[in-house]
């Protein structure tokens, strides 16, 4: 058994085979998974696990050099933004139409379904280096 770190096995999984540029999307329960994408479902119920707190968990095991965000986040759940500026104080951090951000998960290695139930609580990691 995993001593330390993330214990859900595909989201380990997935973090360890990501190289330089890769994506992986943290999402609310609503945000749409495009077909081909694998999901990852961490929802138990509204609210649970919440964005932040699988964000944390992620970034505690995955070297990250950019974020993008929906820019209705901005205006609609400036809370949940201000957290992720504050989880992420060195990482540039862009913004999207939400139709973009949606399109953009097309790409992503996996899509990290939580319970979190406030607008446009999503963001799109970007794997970075470790040297």
């Amino acid at each position: 058994m995993k001593k330390i770190g993330i214990l859900n096995s595909e989201i380990a999984a997935v973090i360890a085979k990501l190289g330089h540029t890769d994506t992986i999307v943290i999402g609310d329960c609503g945000l749409p998974i495009p077909d081909g994408v694998p999901r990852i479902d961490l929802a138990l119920k509204l609210g649970l696990p919440s964005f932040i707190e699988t964000l944390e968990a992620v970034l505690q095991e995955m070297q990250v050099e950019a974020a993008t965000l929906a820019k209705e986040i901005q205006a609609h759940n400036p809370e949940a933004e201000q957290q992720v500026k504050s989880i992420l104080p060195d990482t540039v951090v862009s913004y999207v139409s939400h139709e973009e951000f949606k399109q953009l998960t097309e790409r992503a290695k996996a899509v990290i379904r939580t319970g979190e139930a406030t607008p446009y609580a999503n963001i799109i990691l970007t794997s970075g280096v470790i040297f």
